[in-house]
């Protein structure tokens, strides 16, 4: 078989795998039954495949997985030590007689939380409290929805855990200071946008609805204090990042620290036996959160196996139609950067793995500058798209229409992907 018919009978099973996709097909079984047919389509010897696909990349992902369980733990810690309820209620005091400045804060320390926090579990627990802030300030409940989620999307380009899940694809990368210079431009842009797309809206924000918004999702006042914590947990959540950016720490002992440091300041380290039941409870809660998200990613690593194996056969196609100038690519991929919505072809973690794949594998850019090229469009999908986990709880959670939430979020978002895309070139191109 010719290699161009191979060239074109993976890109038919590309396409048919990104019509599943937009259909709401199950990811993880797409992928792993698109790594079989990449295999058989690509003729992959049958030993390097067990080896090269489902052997070698579920086993390198294990560092991965232990990056997203302690991001995941650190989150689940915020929450149940009691600082981040402390942190969003000191926000909701400040914020009350000013509307638009509580939303404001509520979108900073959303993302100053977010900043090493990661995961669905993360977010449902942050957001039961931040979300009805937004509410009872009169913030109309599409746009509050909206706002978290680009919110939370923001932090994740400095974010450790997410870092190191797009960096299976382009392993050569590394989240140092020259990445991180760009990572942490990128987030203050997008968070920008947040704060001038709540300041546009700022006339939809009415005080008086804000008991029917609350009355429509469930979440009923009450006087319930919350639990007090000393100030100064407040800065725990970018231990994490600080430790990284001045002393060169991984994540892992980065988040173990912030973690030992949010329970011994929160006081849960005073009974030992009350301790170790605060450990156990987290870590429990904390892997149950992400048990499925490890299941998809594994499948994912096993498709992203094959498309390497297969990415010479792309060369050719890629090499016709791709611009050789940085500067005409992050142009491109800033104006279609909406192609990530529904885990589409510029989504690193839906049929977009397939294009990270084959463009590492080809050699064609360097992997520095094709990380963050990729990441941009994919965090614009993290921000606004319905297929991303936390995004479909917060709809769910809101009772908000997802052609609301849409029409939002890539509206901003898509001026936000262009602009972060320019940097992109400013300090990779």
């Amino acid at each position: 078989m010719s290699s161009t018919i191979i060239a074109i009978l993976l890109l038919v099973t590309f396409l048919a795998f990104i019509g599943y996709v937009l259909k709401g097909g199950n990811l993880m079984i797409g992928f792993f039954i698109m790594a079989i047919l990449w295999a058989v389509i690509g003729m992959v010897p049958f030993n390097t495949a067990v080896q090269k696909i489902f052997a070698e990349p579920a086993l390198n992902y294990g560092p991965t997985i232990i990056y997203i369980v302690f991001g995941s733990w650190f989150g689940r810690v915020l929450v149940d030590s009691g600082i981040a309820p402390a942190i969003s209620e000191a926000t909701n005091k400040v914020g009350r007689k000013h509307p638009l400045l509580a939303a404001v804060l509520v979108v900073l320390v959303t993302a100053f939380i977010f900043v090493s926090a990661y995961g669905v579990g993360s977010v449902i627990a942050i957001g039961v409290i931040l979300l009805p802030i937004l509410l009872s300030v009169g913030v109309p409940r599409d746009i509050a929805a909206s706002a978290f989620s680009m919110a939370i999307g923001a932090p994740m380009y400095v974010n450790v855990v997410l870092y190191n899940q797009i960096k299976v694809f382009f392993p050569k990368t590394a989240y140092d200071s020259a990445y991180l210079r760009f990572g942490l431009v990128a987030m203050v842009v997008q968070l920008v946008a947040v704060i001038l797309f709540l300041f546009v809206m700022r006339k939809r924000i009415d005080p008086s609805h804000a008991e029917e918004n609350l009355k429509i999702i469930g979440a009923v006042r009450d006087d319930k204090e919350v639990k007090r914590v000393p100030v100064v947990t407040y800065i725990i959540p970018v231990v994490p990042v600080l430790m990284n950016m001045l002393f060169h720490w991984d994540a892992v002992p980065a988040l173990t620290l912030a973690v030992i440091l949010a329970i011994l300041l929160t006081g849960n380290m005073k009974n030992y036996r009350s301790f170790i039941k605060f450990l156990n409870d987290t870590v429990a809660h904390a892997i149950a959160d992400i048990a499925g998200l490890v299941m998809f990613l594994m499948a994912l690593a096993m498709f992203t196996g094959a498309a390497s194996l297969n990415a010479d056969r792309f060369k050719p196609v890629f090499e016709a139609i791709l611009p050789n100038n940085h500067l005409v690519l992050v142009l491109a991929v800033g104006v279609l950067a909406p192609l990530a919505l529904f885990r589409g072809p510029l989504h690193v973690w839906g049929a977009g793995a397939a294009t990270a794949a084959v463009l590492s594998g080809m050699g064609l850019f360097n992997d520095a500058f094709l990380l963050p090229l990729l990441y941009v469009p994919t965090l614009m999908a993290v921000s606004t798209d319905i297929t991303q986990s936390w995004n479909v709880w917060s709809l769910d959670y809101m009772k908000v229409q997802s052609k609301d939430f849409l029409r939002y979020g890539i509206t901003v978002m898509w001026i936000v992907s262009i602009i972060n895309e320019f940097l992109v070139y400013k300090f990779f191109g």
